[in-house]
């Protein structure tokens, strides 16, 4: 079935021999034993659908955990300087503030640099290596980078300086010179946990240190920052990530954090955390220090425990998101998503020159969202391009930037499955654009097919519905919202809200009823449609619960439309 967004859906299938096994074996409702076997969830998986599984440390018998403990000890013991080199982005930044938090808690000095994005660039630079060598330190930690800065770490090691490393970034060989490396992508007894952001990695070696030395602390209690960052890396919430999202969502009351209250409270949400906020409200906020402010304000809000401060830095930080969504909003606003080039190619580029190179990260998201393509966007940086690119599940964007850069199509790059950062010459874009569409023409056949999990009628979605589908829950990464295809549905009272949103009441002929809302691209084709099409139309959905002032009504979020 094609849509008007150029999608060709088509239900998932399952193996039905399967199916009965599953049903014969558990109580749970058939929707849920079919999303349990498209999304192949393991036994352990399966018993923490309806059982709630203690959040353990799988690394506790880890040797590149006991390096990292045994020369961390080794410094705090003689109390040397140590400098913390953290990203800009949520998962960079709270893995700073976990590590500043751990040094507070044994009351030892501590010192970071989170580098300027644009003076600095991406992690631990070799110029950023110099500057730092000015200030002593005999420990440099690296945290959400230093995967691939070899030259930096060699001259560490020139002048006598450990190094820790703790990033989960695409890594190619030969590795930095240091014994004290975690990163579950290189080559290691870890590697099937490579599903963890760099946060949750810092998390476990603190853990570590604290169970090894036994420590008494509260320090669980930051798990919620754990789960803010593995959200916004967009990581997969499976397997302990969604025991630590379940373990979160369900314990608010003690992971309760004045910072997240004070953001809601500042938002107007008047409800219990749920994975959109960490997405779709905190992180943004977080996340715009890094993007066109200051990302140190981020550090000292997240590692402050004044409530002054964090009042006045969460504010701050508030506004400065509402001026980069604007700024976001007017760049959005003069592309046009009808145009056939988009349709029509496997992978997006797109150069757009004279915007803040902090931003082009989220607009290739934005577009990738909306065509379900991998998206890079390239602004000038001097004589080069600096891209930002975005991917889908299908096609792992970091590795491919690590193959253009072996292949010298790329000057510098890194990232992960989803998201990766590059720099190449100008005259290399036609290069680089045939070596990622060659690639995806390898290992994608058809980049156009997507999936719904059932076909439903308007008058089987209701609150008892919802509930089962929440047993899949929390929804995120690698276990989305399921996709329902609602059929011979009309559209009532569309209304643009805010110039960016649509809201509608969705109407069967049986004369059932449901609020439904759109984000997609205000001039998009699914919008057009919603708006001025006044027939029957077939709706592609996720069931959602809206919360508002504590009162709960099912809506369907509109991710595309079929006639």
């Amino acid at each position: 079935m094609n849509s008007v967004s150029g999608k060709n859906w088509e239900e998932i299938k399952i193996n039905l021999r399967l199916f009965n096994k599953l049903k014969t074996e558990n109580n749970l409702p058939s929707i849920i034993n079919k999303l349990i076997l498209s999304r192949n969830f393991d036994e352990e998986e399966i018993y923490n659908i309806e059982n709630n599984i203690e959040l353990i440390n799988p690394f506790l018998k880890t040797k590149d955990f006991e390096h990292v403990f045994k020369t961390l000890k080794k410094n705090i013991k003689n109390k040397e300087k140590i400098i913390i080199i953290g990203d800009y982005d949520v998962d960079g930044l709270v893995s700073t503030s976990l590590f500043i938090k751990f040094l507070k808690i044994l009351d030892y000095p501590f010192n970071f640099y989170i580098p300027d994005r644009l003076t600095d660039g991406y992690g631990a630079s070799l110029n950023l290596i110099k500057k730092i060598l000015k200030k002593k330190p005999k420990l440099v930690v690296m945290l959400d980078c230093g995967s691939n800065s070899r030259d930096s770490v060699d001259l560490l090691n020139l002048n006598k300086i450990d190094t820790i490393i703790i990033d989960h970034h695409e890594v190619y060989e030969p590795y930095p010179v240091t014994k004290n490396f975690i990163n579950p992508k290189k080559k290691c007894d870890y590697r099937n946990y490579s599903y963890f952001c760099s946060s949750a990695l810092t998390y476990y070696l603190i853990d570590f240190y604290f169970k090894k030395e036994n420590l008494t602390n509260t320090f669980k209690k930051n798990l919620i920052y754990v789960l803010l960052a593995t959200v916004c890396d967009v990581m997969p919430l499976r397997y302990l990530n969604r025991v630590l999202a379940k373990s979160v969502l369900q314990n608010q009351k003690y992971f309760s954090d004045y910072v997240f209250r004070k953001i809601l409270s500042i938002s107007k949400k008047k409800h219990s955390l749920n994975i959109e906020d960490f997405a779709f409200l905190i992180g943004p906020i977080i996340n715009s220090t890094g993007r066109i402010g200051d990302p140190n304000k981020a550090i000292n809000l997240l590692i402050s425990s004044d409530n002054e401060v964090i009042e006045k830095l969460t504010n701050e930080l508030f506004f400065l998101n509402e001026k980069r969504k604007k700024i976001e909003e007017n760049i959005l606003k003069k592309i046009n998503f009808s145009k056939s080039n988009f349709k029509n190619k496997d992978v997006i580029f797109l150069t757009l020159n004279s915007i803040h190179e902090g931003l082009i990260g989220i607009i290739a998201s934005k577009i990738k969202d909306y065509f379900e393509k991998p998206c890079i966007i390239f602004t000038e940086s001097g004589n080069n391009l600096k891209g930002s690119a975005r991917s889908t599940e299908n096609f792992n964007i970091g590795h491919l930037i690590k193959d253009g850069i072996n292949k010298n199509i790329i000057k510098k790059g890194g990232g992960h499955n989803l998201a990766a950062g590059l720099l190449i010459e100008k005259n290399k874009l036609n290069q680089l654009k045939n070596f990622i569409l060659t690639s995806y023409a390898k290992k994608i056949k058809n980049s156009f097919t997507k999936e719904y999990i059932a076909k439903i009628s308007l008058s089987s979605i209701n609150q008892n519905f919802f509930n089962d589908l929440s047993l899949m829950g929390p929804f995120g990464s690698n276990n989305q919202d399921p996709v329902f295809l609602i059929e011979n549905v009309k559209v009532i009272k569309p209304k643009i809200i805010k110039n960016k949103f649509l809201s509608c009441i969705l109407q069967s002929r049986q004369g059932k009823s449901v609020f439904a809302m759109s984000f997609n691209f205000i001039n998009s084709e699914i919008t057009n449609y919603l708006i001025n099409y006044k027939k029957e139309i077939k709706i592609l959905a996720q069931i959602k619960q809206n919360n508002w002032n504590n009162k709960k009504t099912i809506q369907l979020n509109i991710l595309d439309v079929a006639i």
